[in-house]
Parts: structure tokens; sequence; C-alpha cells
């Protein structure tokens, strides 16, 4: 139903109302006393006092999201690649809205309305009184009302109204920084004595030290991107996503003196830095960031590479416990996310930030690339897909159990026993093997070189049911290769660990794909190491999809956006690992089979069946993978708005 707002805000606010509140309206907010406890009302406001009114819009048919998203992704979808915009999927959302008048604006983050009102104004349009508020402890006075109440049809429309019921003071909060726990997916590392033959280039050593050139050869990757004599997209940066973890300059320099030498020293991110964030820090380096970023330059420059970095250790470290580890990166991509609830995911928990909140303030780059295993935050993803963005995250490094959440402890396991599996939310060359021959999906054990066990997180959602387009793959699996432990069935969790089983049958099946994950080599600190774990293989992958966006962008067509889809009607695009396990939780996990499997998913992007004999063909043109191929016969349509 569309209606014109405004004139129903000012028509409504013109009228002469009385005390009553008439049965066309409902209560929208009430506040619970208790939680108001330090506060004191006191006088009444003027009716001339200015108020600047704030109306939060709510995120609307996000019910509907998959199945909008699904007509944008699949390839064999009339609208593949047909990308939604913020401002289309705000129209969606504002469906029935028109806020052409001058006095009412739309923010730049398309979430909310704003308008300054007299409180006799906004009183007579919420059915309300508003009343200055005070603070006992601290003194600070805010101007709010106990309740407010909306016509039927709007309520509908708005998650919630300021100056409404909400009491806010400021706190202060120590900047001390905890530190010794790990994050996430965290990279496994190892002090290396020596120095590889690989460091000039050479492949004779790629089962010990995977340096650029080994991945370049594994995966038929041109040195130097065709697009790069034309200069790259200003457009089509990559994003790298840290947090608690930072880069160090020195390390990304000596990586390119000694691998990538066509890479000029002083080569770094853009830094896009999030609530309290700095760089550089006086801090050592952290693993995951010149992991992230040394692997990334090798296979994508002179692509440049943008730095989602948040705040500090603080955030980071608190919010672990819980699921609001991405939160103030999503809050500063789509502003919405700060005040956001629905289907179990509520506004943040903003208490440990120790600067300003930020929201809506930057646009997400077309791949993001995370080396962190993930949390409940679907629908947050599931809107970056609709509107054309490729992300990537870490599969973990525990096998079928959760991620530690500090470095001394073993993989955490769920139930009574510890004994049922726990997603968390990966393939190298093995002793005497080369680029040339099959990939096995990685598994070291505890002792030399590592310090913890490591094999590749996968399994089945505890909590999210399976999507359709992986139906035809994981079913297949489970009839054809049948694992060996007990299972149980449910698409809400309401069945979990049901009859002994130690995953969920039903459950959305992980990971999707695979790439190099050990033995890869950097630096850290000055020091030349070797890493490992799933914190590899996502920037590598995310690579490839970044430099296949730049060769469509190129050629008039959209981004490739979320890719599922076609990797799963397509498998043939990848090469299928066979073998391998994913132990975890006292067992010895999954296995790598024939077809998609929930160790190393579709595969990897080594084509070794459709591989060329050198990296040009007869024209001396770099030949990138089927891979690409295929992305590039997709329809070259762009949604125009």
């Amino acid at each position: 139903m569309r209606f014109d707002f405004l004139k129903f805000l000012l028509a409504f606010a013109a009228a002469a109302q009385s005390a009553a509140v008439p049965n066309s309206h409902v209560l929208h907010e009430k506040r619970d006393p208790s939680s108001s406890k330090q506060w004191v009302k006191r006088d009444k406001l003027s009716p001339s006092i200015i108020l600047p009114m704030r109306i939060g819009l709510k995120q609307r048919n996000l019910h509907r999201g998959y199945d909008f998203l699904m007509d944008v992704s699949h390839p064999d979808s009339n609208n593949y690649g047909k990308h939604w915009t913020s401002g289309e999927t705000v129209k969606e959302w504002l469906a029935g809205f028109d806020i052409q008048p001058e006095r009412v604006t739309l923010s730049q983050n398309k979430g909310w309305l704003a308008f300054d009102a007299t409180t006799e104004e906004a009183g007579n349009l919420l059915h309300t009184e508003y009343h200055l508020y005070e603070h006992t402890a601290l003194g600070h006075m805010v101007s709010a009302c106990d309740s407010y109440h909306l016509p039927k049809h709007i309520q509908e429309h708005v998650d919630y109204i300021t100056p409404g019921i909400k009491l806010f003071a400021p706190t202060k909060r120590s900047r001390a920084l905890k530190r010794g726990l790990s994050r996430g997916a965290s990279p496994l590392r190892a002090v290396v004595e020596g120095f590889p033959d690989t460091a000039l280039g050479g492949l004779s050593t790629c089962d010990k030290f995977i340096v650029p050139a080994c991945i370049r050869a594994l995966y038929d990757i041109p040195k130097v991107p065709e697009y790069s004599y034309s200069g790259p997209r200003a457009d089509n940066a990559m994003g790298i996503f840290e947090e608690g973890d930072f880069h160090l300059q020195e390390d990304l320099d000596l990586f390119f003196l000694n691998f990538t030498s066509y890479i000029p020293n002083g080569t770094h991110p853009t830094p896009a830095l999030i609530d309290s964030a700095e760089v550089p820090i006086p801090f050592p380096a952290g693993g995951e960031s010149d992991l992230d970023f040394q692997l990334a330059y090798s296979l994508i420059y002179p692509q440049a590479i943008t730095l989602y970095q948040t705040d500090d250790f603080n955030y980071a470290i608190n919010s672990r416990p819980g699921t609001a580890f991405f939160n103030t990166f999503l809050d500063t991509l789509d502003g919405s996310y700060c005040t956001y609830s629905a289907f179990g995911e509520t506004g943040d928990d903003r208490s440990f930030l120790l600067g300003n909140t930020m929201c809506g303030v930057f646009m997400p780059t077309n791949v993001l690339s995370i080396s962190y295993d993930t949390t409940n935050t679907h629908s947050r993803w599931m809107k970056l897909g609709l509107q054309g963005h490729s992300v990537f995250l870490a599969s973990g490094d525990n096998g079928v159990g959760g991620p530690p959440t500090f470095f001394f402890e073993a993989d955490t396991c769920l139930g009574p026993n510890n004994t049922i599996f726990n997603p968390a939310w990966p393939n190298n060359c093995y002793p005497n093997h080369t680029v040339e021959d099959p990939e096995s999906a990685a598994n070291d054990p505890l002792g030399e070189p590592w310090s913890i066990a490591y094999s590749s997180g996968g399994g089945f959602s505890n909590i999210y049911p399976r999507p359709d387009y992986q139906s035809h793959a994981v079913d297949k699996h489970l009839r054809d290769h049948k694992p060996l432990y007990p299972y149980y069935e449910s698409k809400d969790n309401s069945s979990f660990g049901k009859n002994g089983g130690l995953y969920n049958r039903l459950g959305r099946a992980y990971p999707d794909i695979a790439a190099n994950s050990d033995n890869i080599a950097i630096f850290q600190n000055g020091e030349f190491l070797i890493a490992g774990g799933t914190s590899a293989s996502t920037p590598i992958f995310a690579s490839l999809i970044n430099r296949i966006n730049e060769l469509r962008l190129n050629a008039g067509k959209s981004t490739v956006g979320f890719i599922n889809p076609a990797l799963y009607s397509h498998p043939e695009m990848l090469n299928d690992i066979t073998n391998g396990t994913n132990p975890g939780c006292g067992t010895a996990g999954f296995s790598a089979v024939r077809g998609w499997d929930p160790v190393t998913g579709l595969g990897t992007p080594a084509l070794q069946a459709w591989r060329k004999s050198s990296y040009t063909d007869d024209t001396g043109t770099p030949n990138f993978p089927k891979m690409v191929d295929f992305f590039m016969s997709l329809p070259e349509v762009i949604r125009l708005i």
C-alpha cells in the first residue's frame, strides 16, 4: 500500500488530538521501569522546544531475502548478475513510503527518516508527553517519554523513534588492552631455520615452503594479470577484515623483496579504520594480518587492497564469547545494523567501544576476505550478496570441533560428554609431492612444526538448515558415502544430539570450497616463518575471485557476487579432493571423497584436468583456469538505476 507519509505526519500533527489514544493507534514502545532506576523524571518540556526527530525504518522482506539472493546468483536465472543497489533494497523495505517533501530527509544509509518538530507536534504525533530525565549519579539530562503510539498501518514500517523511551548516559572506559587470547582461525606458525630455495622462484621445494610461485603454478595463475597493462580499476579493490590483529609494513617489504620483486616496497593497504582503530600500531605484528596481506598482494597486484581494521583488542577480545564479532565492521557498511533487531540478532553490545560509533560510513568492496570463523550474522551477509559482493570466511582449523576460546585449549566439542561435533562457521602439498600431484586435505597432528594439531574445519550446522543450492551435492554425499557416525536431524536445533547423534544430517553443510593452507611462507616481525590454517585458504580463493571481477568489470559485466549457486551447479569448475580427513571431538572426523565432502567442499581451483602446458597460449596471452572461462561466459547485463 502506497501513501504520502510526510503529508500524513503533518496533517496528523496539525490536528487537535484528544488525550485518549484513538482505536486506530497501537502502543509501539513502553519503557520497562526497571531499566530507569537511576533516572528521575523532571519537568515537562515546553511545547515550543524543537526536537530532532529520527524514525528508524524497519528492514522489510528479510524473510524473502534468500529467494531474492538466488534470483540474482544462480547462473540459470534470467536475473543473474542484476544485483541490487542499496537504494533498491531500501525501496523494497520502504514500500508504501513517499519522502519527497523538503521537511523530511532520508539518511545516507537509507535507514532513517529525519525531521525537526516542536515538542507539541511530536507529542500530538505520537500521543505522548515529553519530559526531561536526569541521571542521579552523573547529572546527565535527556529528553524522553514513557511510551508512545503509532497508527496500526504505520507500525509495521517503524523500528523505533528518537527522542523516545531510551535513556542513555555517557560512560568512561579504560583503554587498557587485553592480550594473549586467540582470534578465531588464527594461523599456525613455526620459525624455520635457513632460507628456502624457492625464494628465487623455484618450485623444487613447494612440499616444504609454499611461496607465491608455488601457488601460481598450482592454480594456473599468471604472474602478471592481463589487465595490469591498462592499470587496475579503482572500483575493484579487494577488502580484508582484521580484528585484534595488525600487519607490519616491514614484514610486507621483506616478503616483496624475497618473493615478489615486481611489487614495490612500501606497497600497503588503504585503511578503512573502524571506530577507534589505529594503524600502524607499536605492537608486534599479528600472524593473521601479515599472512592475509602477503598472500593477497602476491596474487592480485597491481590491484589495490582495502583494510577494514576494527577498533583494537578491547572490543575484539571482549566481544568474542558472544555473537558480536563482526558487528562494528558490518555497522560501518550499513548503518541500519547499529540498531538492527531480527532473526535473533539484536543491536550491538557496544559497551566495549573506546571511540565513537561509526554507522554507514564505508562502502563494501566487491570481494571481502575474512580469515576468522563466522558468527550469527546470516542476514547481513545475505544483503551483501544481493548487492553483488562476495564474502569469504575461514572454515576453522579444528576439524569437526569448534575453535578454542583460549590458545591453550583443545577444540570445543558439544553435548554432555563433549562428543557432538561443533561446526565453526583447506589443502596442501605433502612431503615429496610437487605442484603437479593431487592435493590432499590438510591434517597436521600435534608436534613439529606445529604446537597444536590442525585439520580443516567442516561438517554440518547445528542451527541453520541446508540451503536448496546444496541439496543435490550434499544429499548425494550422504547417500553414496554414508559417514560412520550416528546423526540427528533438525532444521531448528530442536532435536540437538537426539539418539546419540554427533552431527545434524539436515544442517547447512560446509565448507563450500578449498585452497592451499599449509606450509605457507611468510615474514612476521622480521622472521621467516611457515604458517598454516584456513586463514591462508581464504585470501587465496578471494584473490582469484577479485581477479575474475576485474575481468568481468572491464568487459562491461557485473561482479560475480554470491558464487555458491554457480559453484554447486557447475562443480566441474573445481578440482575434486579425494584424500584426507578432519579429525576432532575424539573421532577421525569426516573423509574427503569423490564429489562434495565436509572436509574440502567442492574442491580447489587447481584445475589440473584443464591445465595447459604453460602459463600462456600460442599468442602469449595468460590463461586463467576454467573457473574464469565459466564466469566470463555468464550474462553481461548490469542492472542500471
